[in-house]
């Protein structure tokens, strides 16, 4: 118990520090313009260090979450709870998204000349982000060699095969059975003390990241699309403290709202720093079972899962971005173009990697209605404070979900 005391206070300067970092990051990064790229190198090293320790996170621990749920006969009540949650959440934030964008129109009133000057060739990206089919998709999640799945870091695909490693192991033998639980159990606990390690240098990692994204893009950039910003904040705001901090006051009996948001911070603060639900995971994970009361089996399952299939900001995100580029072309939107959007960005959203990287997934949800992407350049060039933003929303509706679900667990 002791341990864990000091831990948390460890983690809890740990956030200090990484705010410390994001807002020095921020203002190099402002005076010093282009050149701060010269920091980049080293906020990559963070992220390659994070990287390294992501897939075998996941993959022992849903491996053991599953194993220690599937021992009761709550699992698969909390699996289909789950998936249930993530997906009436993220249809929700698109719902949202497209509101909030037709009532304010963010996108009128830009110069389209102006875009000239940031016009990249996006003639092949269309081919790259097409959404798969129905059967495709659901195919796509099964591996046909877990080793290629791990080697490739196919999120998607190791979590099915873990799960079915850890439901399949509760078949065994007593022997067999709590010597497989306790490995995976103990492997976990190994790559979380790596990564854990990693996180003290966050905030030397955070800086480097914060000091080039903003040198990179520039106050100029930022301004062009202020106001949608500014929409995505508010809309995202809604979703966070409305819809998922709701959903904790009604159904979560391990925490309370006020409870839930005051362990949450440096969570946020280090996903938003980050922009990435993986390197997150391991932070938040020890908050839901240290400070929120969720039990270690929930927490093994729900949020290595949420990371994965749960992004209600990346969902949001890809409806506002379409109808933002539809407005600046001057785009009367039919009722078929709006279904488009809703079911492609959510199912974009799906498995979209919990790592930072250009959302070319908009393009996909462009494309399905039928509008132009040539306008996509200024939005790539912010790309990362959206990735911000999102990913610490993201992470939010993750723990949520585990201190609601939790509930359901029945020991055996």
């Amino acid at each position: 118990m002791e341990n864990t005391k000091k831990s948390g206070m460890s983690l809890d300067r740990l956030g200090i520090w990484i705010i410390g970092a994001t807002v020095l990051g921020a203002v190099v990064g402002l005076l010093m313009g282009k050149p701060a790229h010269m920091f980049a190198p080293m906020g990559n090293l963070f992220m390659q260090l994070i990287k390294m320790v992501v897939v075998p996170l996941v993959l022992f621990s849903l491996i053991g979450g599953a194993a220690s749920l599937g021992k009761s006969s709550s699992a698969g009540k909390i699996g289909a709870l789950t998936f249930v949650y993530y997906g009436i959440t993220t249809a929700v934030a698109v719902m949202l998204g497209l509101l909030f964008s037709e009532l304010f129109k963010p996108g009128l009133g830009i110069d389209m000349a102006s875009l000239s000057s940031a016009a990249i060739q996006v003639d092949h990206i269309e081919e790259s982000t097409k959404i798969p089919g129905f059967w495709e998709t659901v195919t796509g999640f099964v591996p046909a060699n877990p080793f290629k799945a791990l080697v490739d870091g196919n999120i998607l695909q190791i979590i099915v095969f873990a799960m079915f490693m850890g439901f399949a192991a509760t078949y065994l033998d007593g022997k067999k059975k709590d010597f497989l639980l306790n490995f995976f159990n103990f492997m976990t606990e190994l790559f979380i003390k790596i990564m854990t390690a990693i996180m003290y240098i966050a905030p030397i990692g955070v800086f480097c990241l914060m000091a080039d994204a903003t040198g990179t893009f520039g106050y100029s950039v930022l301004m062009k699309i202020l106001y949608l910003i500014i929409l995505y904040v508010i809309v995202l705001a809604i979703v966070t403290y409305g819809m998922i901090g709701g959903s904790v006051a009604l159904f979560s009996k391990c925490t309370t709202y006020k409870q839930f948001f005051k362990s949450m911070w440096k969570v946020q603060v280090f996903a938003f720093s980050t922009a990435s639900s993986m390197a997150t995971l391991p932070l938040n994970m020890n908050t839901a079972t240290t400070e929120l009361g969720v039990s270690k089996e929930t927490t093994s399952f729900a949020l290595p899962l949420g990371a994965t299939i749960n992004m209600n900001g990346n969902a949001a995100y890809y409806a506002m971005a379409a109808t933002f580029i539809a407005q600046m072309y001057g785009m009367d939107l039919s009722f078929a173009q709006y279904v488009a959007i809703i079911i492609t960005s959510t199912l974009g959203a799906v498995g979209q990697a919990g790592v930072p990287g250009p959302t070319l997934l908009v393009v996909a949800v462009l494309v399905s209605a039928n509008i132009p992407i040539d306008a996509l350049p200024i939005l790539f060039g912010v790309d990362r404070i959206f990735d911000m933003l999102r990913t610490a929303v993201n992470i939010t509706g993750d723990a949520a979900c585990a201190t609601i679900v939790d509930q359901f667990r029945q020991k055996a």
